[in-house]
């Protein structure tokens, strides 16, 4: 692949090839600053977490938004995103302590994890599958599975 995304304060996120240096697509839907991006293992999906509270999924091919993921009560910002093996669930780490996983088909949470004592900063995915890490500002990395 010769690609690669990028997320800007500016709310867009861009789709660059590294032989030419040059932006190919422009995604838009955030409306404040996006602070993470995740391809999704088929190279031709990605995900975004934004200051504006939702995560977003986009398509390379049809050069749209698939999906956005949010809730009522959710007011912070996002710091992290990853998908699982499958792509079927998108982990997501925000300023209010947890990480929320969220079904890409149906368009909802379907878990919340809670256990830190501050803000997610990164997570990620095993190679395998089979366990998720969160790192927080409290100091500590936890492991799910």
């Amino acid at each position: 692949m010769n690609t690669f995304i990028s997320g800007s304060c500016d709310t867009t996120t861009k789709l660059w090839d590294i032989r030419d240096g040059m932006s190919n697509q422009t995604f838009h839907g955030h409306e404040l600053d996006i602070n993470s991006i995740a391809f999704m293992s088929n190279g031709l999906n990605f995900a975004t977490g934004s200051d504006d509270a939702t995560c977003r999924m986009f398509d390379i091919r049809s050069d749209q938004q698939l999906g956005c993921y949010t809730g009522e009560s959710i007011v912070c910002g996002i710091t992290s995103v990853a998908f699982s093996k499958s792509g079927r669930i998108l982990f997501a780490g925000y300023d209010d302590y947890n990480c929320h996983c969220w079904d890409v088909l149906r368009q909802e949470r379907s878990a919340q994890l809670m256990s830190h004592e501050n803000r997610v900063s990164c997570l990620g995915v095993n190679e395998d599958g089979m366990a998720l890490c969160t790192g927080s500002w409290d100091s500590f990395l936890k492991i799910w599975n």
